[in-house]
């Protein structure tokens, strides 16, 4: 007879999730979904608030990635209000972009995805996380808590906290950087630069060509990608305009104001998170053998959008990863190189920010007058590509607003490499821990924050409940999906 394997919960993830894994009468994958687990809602509970109160709300959305929140959200109110801010203000917040980056880059790297590649997938899962590789590597260990803890530092300098920050405000920034505190980031900053450059070294002298095998098999799906890029085709992760790229790497660049001509959100009653898909496609498949308008954003798929890389190390990395592995490269594993190109770039682009004469400058803000009208904003979040649309009234307060965040956005994908990589390991019945956890890594690589994903309430919350008897053996479900 069939049967169901659940893993549940996927761990070293931000968010709660379970895998759903259907096996034939064979023993044999028939079917596999990542299910979504929570939700937060925070769409519907925005209306009727003034708009300026949305880069502080909207931080805290998720605790992990609240700078990207707070650009974007800030950026969006700027277009409700139609100011431009000033040329320090914009990159004080590009600025506290780029150590937020360093910061959750180093956390997913580390902290969550890096014991499968320290101590390796099959290692026990007691011991298969930070603490693990803290016994395993105490120097490394002591050297990653430390860099994490001065990237924090440096946005408290910066903004007051790291954490739910309410700095960058609609117009601009609410203070400026003075030029002692410049000085003292800036040699904050060398330290991380050389932290950036130890990590992607030891990563591709002592954990990648361990595991390359498996980098290049497990959960390899075929799909476009989504990123931001500059007028000159360079990777930009505050503003630009957004790439779309199709399988085949053709691709079409597009204002992100515009981003509703080219995506349509999909919707599956299994899952609280919705599956954003090419628009231009027409019908939404995600099919293995032949899948249809799927992309993917985040780390890798900004590798592949992008022509080059605006710093010279990062660039340089960036040569060698396309000489390797092609453009676009698929492996879903890659998003862990790609993670440390750009804890590369965003090192060296704090330190460019750092230098840049106007960074002091004390005219950080323009004022604001409350009006009707729509307000996009867009970055690239550490996990993807982030939009903020908000609508107001003549009041300045909330008719309308719409998220899509980069887990979003993955959605698709994730599920469509749980299915490959279940298809792939198990055979006949046959599984294991270790199999079971190269599963949950195909999830892992995309650094999904389904606390961000899961926004939207449309009014109500689906339930699905299996009434089990002692021995496991589902005798009801009650669902109103």
């Amino acid at each position: 007879m069939g049967k169901t394997l659940t893993i549940q919960p996927v761990t070293r993830i931000e968010g709660h999730a379970k895998i759903t894994i259907q096996l034939d009468d064979a023993g044999n994958v028939s079917d596999a979904q990542m299910n979504v687990l929570e939700l937060r809602g925070f769409e519907p509970f925005c209306i009727g608030k003034p708009v300026e109160e949305m880069p502080r709300i909207t931080t805290r959305i998720c605790g992990v990635c609240p700078w990207s929140h707070h650009n974007a959200s800030a950026k969006a109110t700027d277009a409700v209000f139609g100011v431009e801010p000033p040329p320090a203000g914009r990159k004080l917040r590009e600025l506290c972009n780029s150590i937020a980056y360093m910061e959750e880059h180093i956390l997913h790297f580390y902290f969550l995805a890096g014991a499968d590649f320290v101590l390796g997938p099959g290692a026990d899962y007691s011991v298969r996380n930070v603490i693990g590789i803290l016994g395993e590597n105490p120097d490394l260990g002591r050297k990653v808590v430390r860099c994490r803890h001065l990237a924090a530092l440096m946005l408290e300098k910066i903004a007051g906290k790291a954490i739910h920050p309410a700095a960058a405000v609609p117009g601009g920034f609410s203070r400026p950087l003075l030029e002692e505190e410049r000085q003292e980031l800036r040699k904050t900053a060398d330290e991380l630069l050389e932290f950036s450059k130890f990590s992607i070294s030891f990563a591709k002298e002592n954990l990648f060509p361990k595991y390359l095998d498996v980098v290049n098999s497990l959960g390899v799906i075929n799909t476009g990608f989504l990123g931001t890029v500059t007028d000159d085709g360079a990777m930009d992760l505050y503003d630009g305009k957004l790439r779309m790229m199709k399988v085949d790497g053709s691709y079409e660049d597009f204002a992100y104001e515009q981003y509703t001509d080219y995506i349509r959100e999909h919707v599956e009653p299994w899952s609280y998170l919705k599956f954003p898909y090419m628009k231009k496609a027409g019908e939404f498949s995600m099919d293995l053998d032949n899948p249809n308008g799927i992309y993917r954003t985040n780390t890798l798929a900004r590798m592949n959008v992008c022509d080059k890389i605006p710093t010279p190390l990062a660039q340089s990395e960036l040569e060698e990863f396309r000489e390797k592995f092609g453009r676009p490269a698929q492996q879903p594993l890659l998003y862990h190189w790609a993670r440390l190109i750009e804890l590369l770039y965003n090192a060296e682009n704090t330190i460019r920010l750092l230098e840049d004469p106007e960074i002091t400058s004390t005219d950080i803000r323009k004022k604001v007058e409350p009006r009707a009208a729509r307000g996009i904003g867009c970055v690239e979040a550490p996990r993807g590509t982030l939009i903020h649309d908000y609508e107001t009234d003549e009041n300045g307060l909330l008719t309308n607003v719409n998220l899509i965040v980069g887990t979003t956005h993955n959605n698709a994908p994730m599920n469509m490499s749980v299915k490959r990589a279940a298809k792939d390991l198990i055979k006949d019945g046959n599984y294991n821990e270790e199999i079971l956890n190269m599963i949950e890594m195909t999830i892992r690589a995309h650094d999904p924050c389904l606390s961000c994903a899961t926004h939207n309430l449309d009014g109500k919350i689906g339930v699905k409940i299996n009434i089990v008897d002692a021995e496991g053996n589902n005798l009801d479900t009650l669902s109103n999906i």
